[in-house]
């Protein structure tokens, strides 16, 4: 799986170009790292449930569990006609046998956050996981997180209850 979305035109104040979602390999791990640096402070707390200053070490981990079969990253670049390519959004998923469902974590550059980005990378997710036989996908997010529990709701998750009185978590059954 090379390249999931095309063709897809976003643009902030300063930058336009195509959205390519593509899964990650070894050789994204600095610019992996520098995504994860550019992100604001609200929004590296948001993905990571915590304060988390290193970013290498991280970038590092998410791209190593690559390799497993169930265990998958995607990355959404912003293509420029000049051929720059800058990671815009990511999104880890693993999948827990035990449990029999997928676990996920997304997040999404602050200049591209409400602009589709997030739901393209979680449909993507959704196939590629469907693609080999996961019937189910979760995530858990903090009860403040209004972002992440609109975005879920808008790509059909819903709360199942199990959350506490910091978290929520989601769930939904992928269509085979």
């Amino acid at each position: 799986m090379s390249q999931l979305f095309s063709d897809t035109v976003v643009g902030s104040n300063q930058t336009k170009g195509t959205v390519c979602i593509r899964a990650a390999n070894a050789c994204d791990v600095e610019s992996l790292s520098i995504y994860f640096t550019g992100l604001s402070t609200t929004s590296r707390n948001k993905r990571f449930m915590g304060a988390r200053a290193d970013v290498a070490l991280l970038a590092a981990e998410c791209v190593a569990k690559v390799s497993h079969p169930d265990h998958f990253i995607l990355l959404a670049e912003l293509r420029q006609e000049e051929g720059q390519s800058t990671i815009i959004g990511e999104t880890r998923y693993a999948y827990d046998a035990g449990a029999r469902y997928g676990d996920f974590a997304i997040s999404v550059a602050d200049v591209f956050q409400r602009k589709g980005v997030g739901l393209q990378m979680m449909n993507a997710m959704e196939r590629h996981a469907s693609d080999r036989g996961h019937e189910m996908i979760a995530a858990e997010t903090a009860r403040a997180n209004a972002e992440m529990r609109g975005l879920a709701k808008k790509a059909g998750f819903e709360d199942t209850g199990l959350g506490d009185w910091q978290s929520v978590h989601l769930a939904k059954r992928l269509a085979r």
